[in-house]
């Protein structure tokens, strides 16, 4: 069974358990039992699991190794095992949580807590992290930072000029300048949003919990705005080339705008792995509430 554990098959655990209740208490030469195991191999379905079937049998769940690391303490450590790895903060309130406050075990044979172990296993991957994301913040600034430049200089350059007399623009009822006075300002309000989000990740403090939440919540916003400034950026820009067209070509020049649309497509692939990771980071919870798998009701 304990094999079965390890590599993550919950139906054969389930036929073992069901022909040998007792076996709920086998362990290994580590005096790691099926719990433990579980933790240590990231194998989620399977505790979600034994969650259902024995969260009232609080031994196997207080079980401690040869070295006295319990769930938490298994949890923390960077194993580098199953699909658990990915969300590592996440994983571990999700253990914490799932049993009462205070019951799993806070100190091993050394001295050490679940949070010490985290954080010196996770170390080379905070620097790694930290360091990708300065880069990126720091690419993207220049981008946005150009970006509100050039939108700024934009909407204060109407097409058409402005009528001497009262100052409106001399094209202002025509769709087109609608459109270019539109796109300039959403161009440059998300520019300079988009600036300041990325200002924020530089600022920030590069601490294993701000991984969790916060920093991909920024550069998430950071991104969007973006995306959506560039976009924006291409929108007014064939706008205001369109008064400068004679009527004869207008029709042609068509084709031509829709290919400046190509670039964004490029950009937007090439992000969109990253995009979905940090929705999925910011919004998503891989594990759930442990209580509604306890009490589904």
């Amino acid at each position: 069974m304990l094999i079965a554990a390890r590599n993550g098959i919950t139906e054969m655990v389930k036929r073992i358990l069901e022909k040998f209740p007792v076996a709920i208490y086998d362990s290994n030469e580590d005096e790691k039992n099926v719990v433990l195991l579980a933790l240590e191999y990231k194998q989620v379905k399977l505790y979600t699991f034994l969650l259902q079937q024995f969260s009232k049998n609080e031994s196997i769940f207080r079980k401690v190794d040869k070295h006295g690391n319990g769930a938490l303490h298994i949890t923390a450590a960077n194993t580098d095992q199953g699909n658990m790895q990915r969300w590592p903060i996440p994983g571990q309130k999700f253990v914490r949580n799932s049993m009462p406050e205070n019951f799993f075990v806070e100190y091993n044979d050394k001295g050490e807590t679940p949070e010490t172990i985290f954080t010196k296993d996770h170390k080379n991957l905070v620097k790694s992290g930290s360091e990708w994301m300065s880069k990126t913040a720091e690419s993207c600034s220049l981008v946005a930072a150009l970006i509100a430049t050039v939108a700024f200089a934009t909407s204060t350059s109407l097409p058409g000029g402005t009528n001497e007399e009262n100052g409106k623009p001399m094209l202002a009822n025509q769709p087109a300048f609608r459109v270019f006075a539109v796109a300039s300002l959403i161009a440059l309000s998300f520019s300079v949003t988009s600036l300041v989000m990325f200002l924020t990740i530089l600022t920030s403090r590069f601490s294993e919990n701000n991984f969790e939440k916060i920093l991909p919540w920024k550069l998430l916003m950071g991104l969007t705005s973006l995306f959506l400034a560039i976009v924006s950026m291409i929108i007014a820009f064939c706008a205001g080339h369109f008064f400068v067209l004679n009527d004869s070509i207008k029709v042609a020049a068509f084709p031509v705008y829709a290919v400046t649309a190509i670039p964004i497509s490029f950009f937007a692939a090439a992000q969109f792995p990253l995009y979905v990771d940090l929705v999925f980071a910011t919004f998503a919870s891989p594990f759930g509430n442990p209580q509604n798998i306890i009490d589904p009701e």
